[in-house]
This record gives C-alpha cells, structure tokens and sequence, in this order.
C-alpha cells in the first residue's frame, strides 16, 4: 500500500496539494509496485486540527476524477501486481465518508476505530472493503499518556468487537482489513510488542495491515528525529511483519518494500522446497 497525502502536513513531510505532483507520486508508486494506493487528505497527525469537510472532500475529489487517466498510461510492475491498483480513501468523518466512496473508492481506510457503526453502514453500502484501526479515544487528539497492561490481549477484544459491528452493519467478514495501530494511542514498548506479538492477530482470519513506514516508534529505537531518514528501519520492520503473517503493508518508499517483500518470497520458496525435499526418502 502506498501512501499519498494530498495534504501540506503530512509527518513524514512528502504531503503536497499540488494535484499534479500527488497523481505523479502515485503513479510512480503504481509502477513500483504498489497493490494499493492509499489517499489522505488530511495529515493523521494527532497534534493537528481536522480540515474543514469541505476542504477534504474537494482534495480528495480532483484526486480521484484524474486517477483512471493516470492509471492508464502506467503498467504493473509484475504479473502479480493487483492491477489497477486498489484505490483507497484514508478518512474517518462520516460525512466525508458518505461523499467519497462514490467516487471509485475501493478501501476506506478507517483510522476512527469504528466508535459506532456509520461508516461500516457507508461501506456496506458502496461494496467498499473496510480498515478497522486499533486505537482509543477520537482521532486527531493525542493520547500520549495510554497505558495498556496487556496491549494485546486488549486489542484482540477491541477487534472481536468491532468485527461484529461491522458484520452486522453488512460489510461481509471477507472484505475487512485489520490494522494494529502502531504510535496510535500507544508507547515506544506497546509498539515493539505489537510486532513481536503480531501473529496473535491471525486468529480472526482476516488481512493484517501494518502501518509502520517512518513511524515514531522507529525513530525511538534508532535516536532518529526526521521521519525521512527512517527507511532502513522502516525495511527492518516490515521483515519482522511479514515473517509474522502480514498480508499488507502501508509504506512511504514502495520501492524498497517491493524489493523487501520478493527476496521474503524468494528465501521462503527455497525453505518451503528444501523442506519438501527431505520428505523423499
């Protein structure tokens, strides 16, 4: 999943509202290997007041009325791309939500935690696949001072919780994405336990999304203060992520996890072969 923030604020500085610059970043995206092109149209950040609803939707709108023309005119990095790519929104107000799935929105990616089940209710009624994020509290505050005393166990009840939710609203089980959270409403050590930890997640058969592109988490671990110069920890990372049953990833540098994610495949292939070679006797 690549990202693209048609915004000014963006944390890790590549947000731009220039719409020419944003559908260029996703298209080089695209052509690097992105399955998914997810679009935000206000920074995540949660020290930053919301955009007016206005504002977004408009930013969101000239994003996706080019997209089918830019797409067009790129080509897939392999024959195991998802092609086009997969078009997601990155927005939780459900006023904002109602306005852009219609716009040929495949994914809304969630980052509100689901608190009710309107969005879910938008989502069934699009067709629309939907990213349940794990975090607590209403998005776009800080929740710096959260204290889990079993970070896990919790989040696997939030999310037993929240998939019922939005079944009943009538997403289907089999077009929900889950997404742990990482720095949302949690500290340097509920982070690391969140990765450690990742493979409790597969219980709920469902896509594991993990979001830790130059994230604080990794800054923390490497004295690293500009998000920017965090890519190889962001590499490392989504190694661990992998190995420990994700299916997506939400990244910055498309390229380097791409690349990340075949020598993964290549290494995994060759163990999977050697192993079935020894069954011989």
């Amino acid at each position: 999943m690549g990202i693209v923030n048609v915004n000014d604020d963006s944390f890790s500085g590549d947000g731009t509202l220039d719409m020419d610059v944003a559908l260029g970043m996703a298209r080089r995206q695209a052509e690097q290997g992105a399955d998914v092109i997810d679009v935000g149209a206000e920074s995540a950040r949660t020290n930053r007041m919301a955009v007016a609803v206005e504002e977004e939707i408009r930013r969101f709108s000239e994003f996706f009325v080019r997209w089918p023309e830019v797409v067009a005119e790129a080509l897939p990095k392999d024959e195991d791309q998802v092609w086009p790519p997969i078009l997601s929104a990155n927005t939780w107000r459900p006023e904002v939500v109602e306005r852009v799935l219609p716009m040929g929105v495949e994914l809304l990616n969630d980052m509100s935690g689901l608190p009710d089940d309107r969005n879910a209710v938008l989502c069934a009624g699009c067709g629309a696949s939907l990213l349940i994020m794990h975090s607590v509290g209403e998005p776009k505050i800080p929740h710096l001072d959260q204290q889990w005393a079993d970070v896990m166990g919790s989040m696997e009840r939030f999310f037993e919780e929240k998939i019922e939710l939005a079944v009943k609203a009538g997403v289907p089980r089999r077009s929900i994405v889950l997404d742990p959270g990482i720095d949302f409403a949690k500290q340097r050590d509920d982070n690391l336990t969140v990765l450690r930890d990742l493979e409790l997640l597969q219980k709920f058969g469902r896509p594991v999304l993990v979001p830790v592109s130059r994230k604080t988490v990794i800054g923390e671990v490497l004295e690293i203060a500009q998000p920017i110069d965090r890519d190889a920890g962001t590499v490392g990372c989504i190694a661990v992520a992998v190995r420990r049953g994700s299916q997506m990833l939400r990244v910055h540098d498309v390229r380097a996890a791409w690349q990340t994610v075949k020598v993964l495949d290549g290494l995994s292939a060759r163990s999977d072969q050697t192993e079935a070679e020894r069954s011989f006797p």
